[in-house]
């Protein structure tokens, strides 16, 4: 247990570099959210945990009474994930629906620890085929999908559990800009 602590600790501190990413996508969901852009998140496992937390963080709200905001988990229909993997494969069960849902101006996240899923990455190259702004929130080197991302949020180990913990506090950072962005709107009734 000790050494499972001192390796997070030492993964969080190595985190510093990444915060500038982190509050940028804040910023684009921001943006995104001031035009009538939709957020869609998908991982694999636990990654679609990851992805469904943000999503329930964006509709329902992080610390404040504010508005909901438009956010879908693509993982989180079984119908459509079981027709899709049926009829053509496993690798297209997030890229088919991206290529239906995002449009310019929606923000397209995957979640991975390793980037190399094939669905994943196959999802994040639709997002850009489809003009959406793409984040791939991964660990490592951030494997293929990061040639698909417009921008990598990619832990420093190559640990699961390690990488799964700050994808954990990532979404949290970019809720808090998130929910507090919306808050401030204006236009909430």
């Amino acid at each position: 247990m000790h050494a499972q602590l001192n390796d997070h600790r030492a993964v969080a501190d190595a985190m510093q570099d990444l915060l500038p990413g982190v509050r940028s996508v804040g910023e684009l969901l921001i943006e995104a959210y001031q035009g009538t852009g939709i957020l869609y998140t998908f991982g694999n496992g636990g990654s679609a945990a990851d992805a469904q937390h943000l999503t329930g963080e964006i509709i329902g709200h992080y610390k404040r009474d504010r508005r909901p905001l438009p956010a879908v988990t693509l993982s989180t229909d079984p119908t459509t994930m079981t027709c899709i993997a049926n009829d053509y494969s496993y690798d297209d069960v997030f890229s088919r629906q991206v290529r239906a849902l995002a449009r310019p101006g929606d923000v397209v996240a995957a979640f991975t620890t390793s980037g190399r899923s094939a669905n994943i990455v196959a999802a994040l190259r639709a997002a850009k085929e489809k003009g959406a702004t793409t984040v791939l929130f991964g660990g490592g080197d951030g494997g293929p999908s990061k040639e698909f991302a417009d921008v990598a949020l990619l832990v420093p180990s190559s640990t699961t559990p390690r990488i799964q913990e700050m994808h954990t506090f990532m979404l949290h950072a970019i809720s808090e800009m998130v929910d507090a962005w919306a808050d401030e709107d204006e236009e909430y009734a």
